[in-house]
């Protein structure tokens, strides 16, 4: 699907509404780090770069939260479920918080696409339920633990050292390019040889007696054996100066160090270091990632030329990542700052101005295809059979000439004249509504 957002675009405002004018798959890799619901507030120091940069992980349970479980409950029974096993209300708060953003984001994710969502122990427990209500438990990939301070003391519990890290793909076909961190230098002792040219390497065994299932049987430098590999294969390492001779003449295969691309990561990262007071690409935002740890998921999970989409941008070490590596971005936050800090972290990174675009806007999709204006008689009509001549705010029953279509999700947050962000109210209903969402409709009659 293309995109209806040019590369290289920062909005500000809520992520929620500008998400919603997004092109249904139209991007490649979202990394988000969102709050954590840590009951704190973050601020970045005065005098630092991202002065100004502020926000509030404070969660309250309020009555358009439950509106909006109302409505999550109607169209996902399962993340509903989720959400309702939260422990506290702040907790319930938060997690519809996330639980609505979340759809979104994987109605805009490519059908290749993978999304990584940073949180911490706080409520990775709840959001993993949250992702497989949304994404699909199938497509779980990784739980990832990442080092993010060194160790200290905490009183009464182990010290408090990591982050999480929840990837998940869209479906089955996704992208997954393979990375490899340096080897330890225990494991570089083992290549303890050099050739006539300097370069390390190990010898590694060629004869095959202890292999289930055999090998190749012939004789080599006079000595007959079992060997791994066949005998044209142990030619082709003769001519081109891989063998290693062992005293009685036996060969064995050179392994250079420098062909090797090292160990292939796992699901826990202990080898990027988190931001320390005096590195260079500090700017002082609050909760600031390092570049390292960016650069690792964009170049796993995505191409040169894919969007990468980062709906809590904050600092911009996503969208910085991303730039340094070809790839095109699209950024959200909630405070200007961000807008700022995006410009001026990669005009310092590349020593030039980019074509960077800041928007405090609502897209418009263009995926839907032609659509009738939202009051056209066709939708009504459709919209009365549906709702069986209730209305979806007071449930009452009325005749067809006293219903009034409207909007689901307000045209003012991104809702579009689709037929399914249409709905049928009574006069009454659509007074109370105004040009708000469904979910304050819900909340004001349910305080009534």
């Amino acid at each position: 699907m293309t995109s209806n957002i040019k590369p290289k675009t920062i909005f500000t405002g809520d992520n929620l509404p500008i998400m919603r004018g997004m092109n249904s798959a139209s991007v490649d890799l979202i990394y988000l780090d969102p709050p954590f619901n840590s009951n704190a507030n973050y601020a970045a120091p005065i005098g630092s770069e991202a002065a100004g940069a502020e926000f509030k992980d404070t969660w309250t349970l309020n009555d358009v939260n439950v509106a909006w479980l109302d409505l999550i409950e109607t169209k996902h029974p399962a993340l509903n479920r989720v959400i309702h096993a939260a422990m506290t209300d702040s907790d319930k708060s938060y997690l519809i918080y996330m639980a609505v953003r979340l759809i979104e984001m994987h109605r805009v994710l490519k059908d290749t696409g993978s999304l990584y969502l940073h949180c911490d122990p706080t409520m990775s427990h709840y959001l993993k339920l949250v992702m497989d209500a949304v994404f699909g438990k199938a497509n779980f990939r990784n739980e990832i633990v990442w080092k993010r301070t060194a160790a200290h003391n905490d009183s009464a519990v182990y010290g408090g050292v990591h982050d999480i890290i929840l990837y998940y793909s869209k479906g089955n076909s996704l992208t997954l390019n393979e990375q490899y961190q340096p080897y330890s230098d225990e494991y570089l002792k083992r290549y303890r040889h050099t050739d006539e040219n300097g370069k390390r390497f190990l010898d590694r065994d060629l004869t095959a007696g202890s292999l289930s299932g055999g090998g190749y049987q012939y004789e080599w430098n006079g000595i007959t054996k079992i060997w791994r590999c066949p005998f044209t294969t142990m030619q082709e390492y003769h001519k081109s100066g891989k063998l290693y001779y062992t005293r009685n003449g036996t060969p064995r295969l050179k392994q250079f160090l420098d062909d090797m691309p090292g160990v292939p990561v796992q699901d826990v990262w202990i080898d990027i270091p988190p931001i320390n007071s005096r590195a260079k690409e500090r700017v002082g935002y609050p909760t600031q990632k390092p570049l390292a740890l960016l650069d690792r998921i964009i170049k796993a999970s995505s191409h040169e030329g894919d969007t990468v989409f980062d709906p809590f941008c904050g600092c911009a070490t996503t969208l910085v990542a991303a730039d340094r590596l070809q790839r095109d971005w699209i950024g959200i936050d909630i405070s200007a700052k961000a807008a700022e800090l995006i410009v001026e972290r990669i005009r310092d990174d590349q020593g030039m101005f980019e074509d960077i675009i800041a928007r405090d806007d609502i897209p418009n999709r263009t995926d839907l295809g032609h659509i009738p204006r939202y009051n056209a008689t066709e939708n009504k009509t459709l919209l009365y059979g549906e709702q069986g001549g209730d209305c979806n705010g007071c449930g009452e029953h009325f005749q067809k000439q006293h219903l009034e279509i409207d909007h689901i999700i307000a045209e003012s947050v991104g809702g579009t004249d689709h037929i399914e962000n249409l709905q049928l109210l009574c006069g009454h209903c659509n007074r109370i509504k105004g040009n708000r969402g469904q979910e304050y409709l819900i909340s004001r009659l349910n305080a009534s």
